[in-house]
């Protein structure tokens, strides 16, 4: 066994033999149905049994897929930035989190129109227990992030996994997407754990921040109008809230996955910021050491994530209605703000005030969070 093989994504050379393995599997069809309504089964079939690399699969598979979750569930994805990129250049691309698939697909939806590095994207191992969805996530370049460790197995795990980024993004020219905390976003604050900072930088030889620098960091804004799960999220939050240990049902990633695809997101919009240069040798000349640079680090991400992040009329709605003003009431339009607070009824009710709370607080922390930088929105 080669030494990445326990995380890394498939090789092209075996691209082929897994699409064969897969492609009478219920689910392929459902997607392909999905993705081609007016096409039959034989000739998507024949289609995939004759791709040979990721390139391929996901830009003639895949990337129609995601046209068609968009047209289905969306009013379109808008972007910024990208066009500061270069191509055939690698990025680590250091990512707000809000759904578990459609937040890195999206990005390389962006990257391909754009003729940018598409990218290997970290997933928690914990998401691809069936084996299909470890198949599609092998054609999809994702590669592991190992959960349920112990302290001594998570050291080798992330020293593995800092090699292997390392590895894509300074020798073979491969972009890399990763999550700026483990897990989703619950609560709409954006905030990156240094932790994730720590372990990307293990496999660095040299000066911390040098490193950095060459891995060419790009923090990325990602905005959904409505978060397709909000209201999946509330029980983890509400358990957070009693200080209760919150135990997932053993679909709850499944069933995340399937109505992040396909429930109601409006617009989205993804902003890209500039690669992190001059920021990181300023990190380097005021702090002296790797500790306080880790943590200065992770503070210019979050400030690029939050500056960046797009605000919709949702945000400005449920800000208003947790405040009980109309503070931001020239954001919106009275009959967003009805759809917004029938959704809140639909999703909540009004007999639980904490749940509600919490319902709104995610659309309404990215608010608060964008005051802390600027006093007029």
């Amino acid at each position: 066994m080669q030494k990445f093989d326990a995380i890394r994504p498939f090789y092209d050379s075996e691209i082929n033999e897994a699409l064969h393995a897969v492609v009478n599997h219920p689910m392929m069809k459902t997607m392909m149905n999905f993705t081609f309504p007016e096409v039959d089964d034989e000739v998507w079939k024949d289609q995939l049994k004759k791709t040979h690399s990721i390139r391929d699969f996901q830009c003639n598979f895949i990337y129609n897929t995601i046209q068609k979750v968009l047209e289905k569930s969306s009013e379109g994805l808008t972007t910024s930035g990208f066009e500061k990129l270069e191509p055939n250049t690698s990025y680590l691309f250091i990512s707000n989190h809000r759904d578990i698939l459609l937040d890195t697909t999206l990005l390389n939806v962006c990257l391909f129109e754009h003729g940018l590095v598409m990218t290997a994207s970290a997933i928690g191992d914990n998401l691809v227990k069936k084996a299909f969805l470890s198949t599609l996530a092998k054609l999809n370049r994702n590669f592991l992030v190992l959960r349920g460790l112990s302290p001594r197995e998570m050291l080798q795990s992330s020293k593995l996994l800092s090699e292997y980024m390392g590895k894509l993004l300074l020798r073979e020219n491969r972009s890399v997407w990763i999550a700026q905390k483990e897990g989703r976003t619950k609560d709409g604050n954006d905030e990156t754990n240094p932790g994730v900072l720590k372990m990307i930088g293990m496999a660095s030889d040299e000066d911390l921040m040098s490193y950095f620098k060459k891995l060419k960091v790009v923090p990325v804004s990602i905005s959904y109008e409505y978060d397709p799960t909000d209201v999946l999220k509330m029980p983890q939050l509400m358990a957070e809230a009693n200080n209760e240990v919150y135990i997932k049902d053993k679909n709850e990633d499944f069933m995340n996955i399937i109505s992040g695809i396909m429930g109601t997101k409006k617009r989205i919009h993804i902003s890209v910021g500039d690669v992190l240069d001059t920021e990181i040798d300023q990190i380097a000349a005021e702090n002296d050491n790797a500790n306080k640079q880790i943590q200065a680090l992770a503070q210019t991400i979050d400030d690029v994530i939050l500056k960046n992040y797009q605000l919709w009329p949702t945000n400005f709605i449920a800000y208003d209605i947790l405040n009980e003003t109309d503070r931001f009431a020239d954001k919106y339009k009275e009959s967003e703000k009805q759809l917004f607070e029938r959704r809140l009824e639909m999703r909540i009710g009004s007999d639980n005030p904490v749940t509600r709370q919490g319902f709104l607080a995610m659309y309404a922390n990215p608010v608060v969070n964008k005051l802390k930088y600027q006093d007029v929105i």
